[in-house]
């Protein structure tokens, strides 16, 4: 039989009556059901996603003592910054502070110090494993693609911060900005997953780092023998067909018409059908301009075997008319031309992807004013985004529909406005399980309408404030009166 022993630290030794709680030791719970509940929504929502050991504390040093911002919620805070419109940092504060106004016996302060000292002492190893599993876990849903292969598409974009001195020296701006006129440019070459949509894996880089050499850090953490490399005319090039054909990953990419031209069919080695040949490419001369050492060079095959297809452009809205395939995957009967011309086609979701990451979550201007947190910040997007496709390819999963098909600014507008339920002090465990499915068929519900070959002009309708560029730094700069109130004081 088990006994509480007398000398037990919860009890008097004299009276073996319950101690009564300091004053400290009730502000300490105050202060844990605060930390917990008011950012709660988000963890409960991805608990499946995002699991809790990966946010335990230290053992000791930063993030190891008992405080409002923990490791835990401070990543949720983050993550719940980044998802939100406002994308402050008083608005994380604000949240904190008005769930603790009715639940504490204490007021929060409204500074946001302690929140942004928090997220400085979360390391970015910590946050990139955070990341890798997302990716992970969202690989793991959907595999298989095309030809029940795992397709990986790849394409770069380019981001700004803010103008400081440390940004600057890092992400150099443009060089015929003026000082004080431009911003810091990150060059960021991701892969997706074509069959969900989600960020595989990532690297970045300044404005003289070419999208090909990011795109090849990345390869020993990514590529697995039988994969597909969906790319456009940047990523054509023989060491990169050569280089993935010995990882046994095969690629389909436009051929650019600057770099080689299209072979004739007389020059060919097999005609397969119209427009479709089977060329061979020579090893080009190696370069000291190239992204490859010349040892990497001389272990490259002198000759290619490769697929070339042309594909004719009939519908409205594409900027040319025909354009090439070329491609490792020679078989005609289990790769037909029509088959990898759609395929190519789809490599347009990227150029999607990248919308929903820069245009609806915010992502185009970064905030954060050291490069270190420029790069915890970009990991944090990447998660958020990879989190709402999860929650994306969850409700496809119970409603039949095509993740791909669900809208993901529809998907954060539904998360947005059901976290205040989730969050509401009297919804019990029971309430959230059931909201949580309400969530999820309200996502599947969002379905965007098949409209193909629509056509989008790369073109602004709503015209910009007839303000000046800013040409100089703000000190030397002299601003021109404005027209309307020039003419008013001539008059």
């Amino acid at each position: 039989m088990h006994t509480t022993p007398l000398f037990s630290m919860q009890f008097h030794i004299q009276t073996l009556s319950k101690k009564r709680r300091t004053t400290a030791q009730r502000l300490a719970d105050e202060i844990a059901v605060a930390r917990t509940r008011s950012l709660e929504q988000l963890s409960t929502c991805l608990e499946e996603f995002i699991p809790e050991h990966l946010l335990v504390q230290n053992a000791s040093g930063k993030h190891s003592r008992s405080r409002i911002f923990t490791k835990q919620t401070t990543f949720w805070a983050f993550l719940s910054q980044v998802i939100n419109a406002d994308g402050g940092c008083s608005e994380v504060v604000s949240k904190l502070r008005a769930f603790a106004a009715l639940k504490c016996p204490f007021a929060i302060s409204p500074s946001t110090g302690a929140y942004c000292s928090a997220r400085k002492n979360v390391l970015k190893e910590e946050i990139k494993t955070v990341f890798d599993h997302t990716a992970e876990t969202l690989d793991k849903m959907e595999r298989r693609d095309f030809c029940d292969r795992r397709v990986i598409v790849v394409d770069g974009t380019g981001l700004t911060a803010p103008d400081t001195k440390d940004n600057q020296e890092k992400w150099p701006q443009q060089k015929q900005q003026q000082v004080g006129c431009g911003f810091p440019s990150l060059r960021v070459c991701a892969c997706f997953s074509l069959k969900t949509g989600g960020v595989l894996s990532y690297r970045t880089g300044n404005k003289r780092s070419h999208e090909l050499r990011l795109f090849r850090d990345q390869w020993d953490d990514l590529f697995q023998p039988g994969d597909i490399n969906l790319a456009d005319k940047m990523f054509s090039s023989y060491f990169e067909f050569a280089m993935l054909l010995k990882r046994g990953v095969d690629s389909v990419v436009t051929q650019p018409a600057h770099k080689r031209r299209p072979i004739a069919e007389e020059n060919a080695v097999k005609k397969l059908g119209g427009n479709d040949l089977i060329v061979v490419w020579k090893k080009p001369v190696w370069s000291k301009k190239a992204a490859y050492s010349r040892e990497e060079w001389e272990a490259l095959p002198q000759t290619l075997t490769l697929r070339q297809i042309k594909v004719d452009v009939t519908a409205n809205g594409f900027r040319v008319k025909s354009f090439y395939i070329i491609t490792t995957l020679l078989n005609p009967d289990e790769y037909p031309a029509n088959d990898l011309a759609e395929l190519y086609l789809r490599r347009w979701e990227v150029e999607l992807n990248f919308d929903d990451l820069k245009t609806t979550m915010g992502m185009d201007e970064l905030r954060c004013k050291t490069p270190d947190m420029v790069e915890k910040e970009l990991l944090m997007y990447f998660i958020a985004y990879n989190a709402a496709r999860w929650m994306i390819c969850k409700a496809a999963g119970t409603s039949g529909a095509d993740p791909m098909r669900i809208s993901f600014k529809g998907a954060l507008q539904e998360l947005r406005n059901w976290e205040g339920q989730l969050n509401h002090p009297k919804t019990t465990q029971q309430d959230k399980r059931k909201l949580i499915a309400e969530l999820y068929r309200g996502i599947a519900l969002k379905i965007v309408p098949l409209r193909p070959n629509r056509k989008e002009p790369r073109c602004l309708k709503r015209r910009p404030k007839p303000y000046q560029l800013l040409t100089e730094h703000r000190s030397t700069m002299n601003e021109t009166k404005h027209r309307d109130k020039y003419r008013a004081k001539a008059a």
